[in-house]
């Protein structure tokens, strides 16, 4: 294999043409991505960046990096066009590259809800760099600044915005916060801790609407019963969308993402595709999924680069996710979608929190708050190929350490 082209410069994107070179691949590979400038991170966006501004930071080499790796990196370029046939890639400067491999790391976008008033001055969503610095010179102390939904990006960038002394709003649609991805008892203790920093968190609610003043900037957003809250900003954060259309326009198979196998090869051989655009078959029961996090991006990535390299080995990663909101880290461990039972435990202060989350007597996951030490733990029992029974937590004398050493004999 001569050439590795790698469509989607993100953290996945990026990974692969690092670890190309790190594992020993003297071929060429090229990188691209619609964003101008380096490569960089974009979890800190929602968190330290709006507080910081230090873009440096998030950067995950220096330009020095490419040059030395011999990695040609091409900035502000989106993909166009894949040729199956030729395999080649044009992209949106109407430069057409050839590949031996190509890499879709594609990533999303955000949704775009269906409700008047998305296009006003003033409403944010934040995916990009150039979107993080918009939030972050428009929150200043008095402002008031509504959040349609109730993720981990828009807790995350309301309690940032809270302490920065804005009057911040939260919309959720559903009955309690984080709701697709968190126990019942996690959402609880988030509500109660953005409660606390001033937060006016309303669950239930739906946005219907943004509503301008005649400068064309939003002035409020409408929600059930004809109320309406004043905002200043509205931040939309309801979920993203896989970036799967070039691929599917090209005949490679897509299924809520473009479809891999457990080696992240797509339905055409010579392509493979990785991070929030791919979806993939997870665990014992194959059950295909998608996962939008830097740990499911960076382990994909080197799969599909021991794969090239002439050592196969099917993705069977544990996932992990964070969010750091005020002072409070949670960490996942699997995932806990769909328990059927959880076991909580917080600490006699209450600043710690652990939750075991089962499924008919299986443990799926652990979700932690301010416990790092419970979700390595955690991370290394579910890799185990015999997790511990919902008794064993639920004993009086559960240890962790114990129950991990039993399991590892």
């Amino acid at each position: 294999m001569k050439r590795v082209v790698i469509a989607g410069a993100g953290q996945g994107g990026f990974q692969v043409a690092a670890s190309l070179r790190q594992d020993g691949f003297d071929g060429e590979v090229l990188l691209f991505g619609d964003e101008p400038g380096l490569p960089y991170q974009r979890p800190p966006l929602s968190k330290e960046y709006i507080k910081t501004g230090n873009a440096e930071r998030l950067l995950f080499r220096n330009a020095d990096f490419f040059d030395k790796n011999a990695i040609r990196y091409l900035d502000g370029r989106s993909l166009t066009t894949i040729d199956r046939a030729d395999r080649t890639v044009e992209l949106d400067d109407g430069q057409t590259h050839g590949f031996d491999h190509l890499v879709l790391a594609l990533g999303a976008r955000n949704r775009r809800l269906p409700i008047p008033g998305m296009d006003f001055d003033g409403v944010m969503q934040l995916r990009t760099l150039a979107d993080a610095e918009r939030i972050r010179a428009a929150i200043a102390p008095g402002l008031s600044l509504v959040v349609i939904g109730g993720g981990f990006i828009g807790l995350e960038i309301a309690a940032t915005a809270a302490a920065a002394g804005a009057r911040v709003t939260v919309l959720e649609a559903t009955d309690r916060l984080m709701s697709r991805v968190v126990s019942p008892a996690i959402s609880a203790h988030f509500l109660a801790m953005h409660q606390a920093c001033g937060v006016d968190v309303r669950l239930g609610t739906m946005a219907r609407g943004i509503r301008g003043n005649d400068r064309g900037r939003a002035a409020a957003v409408e929600i059930d019963e004809g109320a309406s809250i004043e905002a200043d900003i509205v931040l939309v954060s309801a979920g993203i969308v896989p970036n799967v259309e070039i691929a599917e326009a090209a005949g490679i198979y897509v299924q809520d993402g473009i479809r891999v196998n457990d080696l992240m090869e797509t339905s055409d051989p010579h392509i493979s595709a990785i991070g929030d655009c791919a979806s993939f078959p997870f665990g014992r029961d194959g059950i295909l999924i998608r996962l939008e996090s830097v740990q499911n991006a960076i382990d994909q990535a080197k799969c599909v680069v021991q794969r090239l390299l002439g050592h196969p080995e099917p993705y069977d990663k544990v996932p992990w996710f964070w969010s750091d909101q005020a002072a409070f880290k949670l960490q996942i461990a699997g995932l806990t979608a769909g328990a059927d039972h959880q076991v909580a435990r917080a600490s006699d202060d209450g600043a710690k929190l652990t939750v075991h989350c089962f499924r008919q007597d299986t443990l799926i996951g652990v979700e932690t708050v301010n416990a790092p030490a419970d979700h390595m733990m955690a991370r290394k029992l579910l890799a185990l190929p015999q997790a511990p029974t919902l008794g064993a937590v639920e004993a009086k004398d559960f240890d962790l350490k114990a129950v991990f050493a039993a399991a590892q004999a």
